[in-house]
C-alpha cells in the first residue's frame, strides 16, 4: 500500500501544479497585461475558471493530508521550519479567493473593484512564488535540524532556510511556470479574435521559464547546492530535461498555430518531465539540511495506517476523478472531446 500512497502523493502534486498552477497563472497573466487586455483576461477568467477554480485546489488538500498522515517527519519539518512562507501561502490563497468572488459579485462598481482587482492579481503572483520558495527551501540545504531550537537564533531557524537567493529563484521559476500554463490554457478558451493575446503571452512565458531555469541551476551549481550537483550527475534527470527542452519546438509550433489540444498536451508533458527530473534526481531524500539529507520514507506511519490510507485513497480516487472529468467536460475544458466533433479545431 505504500506505493499506492506514493502514487497519489505524486499524482496530487502533478495535478496541483498543472491545474492550480494554471489557476494562479491567470492572475499573473492579467497582472502583466495592458489595461485593455486586462479587461479581456478578467472576463475570460470568470467564464473559464469560475466553475472549476475551487476544484483545482482540492489536490493540495489531498497532498497535505497524505504528508500529515503517512510522512509525519517530513510534514513536521515543513510546518515548523517553513511556517512563515506557508502562512504567507495560506493568506495568499485566502485573499485570492475573497477577491475572486467579490470582484465578480459585488454589485457596486466603485473603488472597491480596484481593491479586489489588485488583491487578486498580487495574491496570484505572491502565492505561487512562496510555494516555490517552500520547495526551494526543502532542497536548499539551509534548514537547521536540532533537538534544541534555543541554540539557534530566530533568523537561523525560521528565516534563513527560505529567505535566500536560491529559494527565491525557485519561487520565481514556479510563478513563471504558472503563467506559462495559464497562457496555453487561455489560447483555447479565449473568444474569437483574442487568441493572439495569449499566443504572445505563451511565447514570452516559455522564454522566461527557460531563462529562470538556467539561472536557478547556474546559481545552485556555482554555490555547490547538493540537489543541483546530484541532479546534473543523474542520467535519468538529464534525459528528462533534454526531452523537456526538445518539446520546445513542437510546443512553440502548436502555440503559434493556436492549436488548443496539442499545445495543452505539450505543456502538460513538459511540466511532467520537469517534476519527474526534480523528483528522481534525489528521491526519496527530498529534504536537504545543513548536515544531512532526510528521506521522505524516514519514520513513516505504521503499516496499519498506510494500509487504511491507501484503501481510502483508492476509494476516494474512484469517486473524485470521474467527477472531476465530468466537471471539466461539462464546461468544455477538455478540448480533445471537442476536436472529435469538430476536426477544424
Amino acid at each position: 500500500m505504500l506505493y499506492v500512497v506514493l502514487f497519489f502523493l505524486i499524482f496530487s502534486l502533478y495535478l496541483y501544479v498543472v491545474l492550480g498552477g494554471a489557476d494562479y497563472g491567470a492572475g499573473i497573466v492579467e497582472l502583466f497585461s495592458s489595461e485593455e487586455n486586462q479587461k479581456i483576461t478578467k472576463k475570460t477568467i470568470y467564464r473559464v475558471m469560475g466553475p472549476v477554480w475551487e476544484a483545482n485546489h482540492i489536490w493540495i488538500i489531498i497532498l497535505i493530508v497524505i504528508l500529515w498522515i503517512a510522512f509525519p517527519v517530513y510534514y513536521n519539518i515543513m510546518v515548523v521550519h517553513l511556517h512563515i512562507p506557508l502562512t504567507i501561502v495560506l493568506l495568499g490563497v485566502t485573499l485570492r479567493g475573497v477577491a475572486f468572488v467579490f470582484r465578480h459579485y459585488d454589485a457596486v462598481i466603485d473603488n472597491s473593484q480596484k481593491l479586489y482587482d489588485g488583491m487578486f492579481k498580487i495574491s496570484s503572483l505572491v502565492t505561487p512564488i512562496f510555494l516555490g520558495i517552500v520547495f526551494g527551501a526543502l532542497i536548499g540545504g539551509k534548514i537547521h535540524i536540532t533537538e534544541d531550537v534555543s541554540t539557534l537564533t530566530f533568523y537561523d531557524a525560521f528565516i534563513a532556510p527560505w529567505f535566500n537567493v536560491f529559494s527565491v529563484l525557485v519561487g520565481l521559476f514556479f510563478a513563471a511556470l504558472c503563467a506559462f500554463l495559464s497562457s496555453v490554457l487561455l489560447i483555447g478558451e479565449s473568444e474569437e479574435g483574442n487568441e493572439n493575446i495569449y499566443i504572445r503571452k505563451s511565447a514570452i512565458a516559455t522564454i522566461v521559464v527557460f531563462v529562470l531555469g538556467l539561472v536557478t541551476f547556474g546559481y545552485g551549481y556555482s554555490t555547490g547546492n547538493i540537489f543541483v550537483t546530484d541532479f546534473i550527475k543523474n542520467p535519468l534527470a538529464l534525459i528528462a530535461v533534454v526531452c523537456s527542452a526538445g518539446l520546445l519546438l513542437p510546443l512553440w509550433t502548436t502555440i503559434r498555430k493556436g492549436n488548443k489540444v496539442w499545445s495543452r498536451f505539450f505543456a502538460g508533458l513538459q511540466v511532467f518531465l520537469i517534476l519527474l527530473a526534480a523528483l528522481i534526481s534525489h528521491f526519496p531524500d527530498i529534504i536537504i539540511t545543513q548536515t544531512k539529507s532526510i528521506s521522505l520514507l524516514h519514520d513513516i506511519a505504521p503499516d496499519s495506517v498506510i494500509n487504511v490510507l491507501g484503501i481510502s485513497l483508492i476509494i476516494g480516487g474512484t469517486l473524485i476523478l470521474p467527477g472531476l472529468f465530468h466537471l471539466l467536460k461539462s464546461f468544455k475544458m477538455i478540448k480533445i472531446l471537442e476536436e472529435k466533433n469538430n476536426p477544424s479545431i
